[in-house]
């Protein structure tokens, strides 16, 4: 498929509840997550991360989330378009979100 903007996206049949949580257990995809929840966003303007973040990192924390089933990310014009896969996710772990999106950010930081 060189050449192809499209980037696989795995079935939530088959994903593992235990790739999801982990790919919901770091703060700065996490933070991701919760954007989404709001609606899609075009990859350049997904601000959950700090803007001087490295590309490669803001890249990896994405596939980390894509891999594991959590967003959609498709091509949108010359920008690609991250969604949050919301009723997907809510059919294959009922109540999973809503925990997870209902969950005070302040209680995310990490601890020193």
């Amino acid at each position: 498929m060189p050449g192809s903007s499209e980037l696989p996206h795995p079935d939530l049949r088959d994903v593992a509840l235990t790739d999801v949580l982990f790919a919901l257990s770091d703060p700065s995809r996490l933070r991701i997550v919760r954007d989404l929840a709001d609606g899609p966003l075009e990859m350049a303007q997904c601000g959950a991360t700090d803007p001087a973040l490295p590309k490669s990192t803001k890249s990896h924390l994405m596939k980390v989330l894509r891999e594991a089933g959590v967003v959609r990310n498709e091509p949108h014009g010359r920008q690609r378009l991250v969604s949050l896969r919301r009723a997907e996710l809510d059919e294959a772990f009922p109540g999973l979100l809503d925990s997870v999106l209902g969950a005070d950010p302040e209680r995310d930081r990490p601890r020193r």
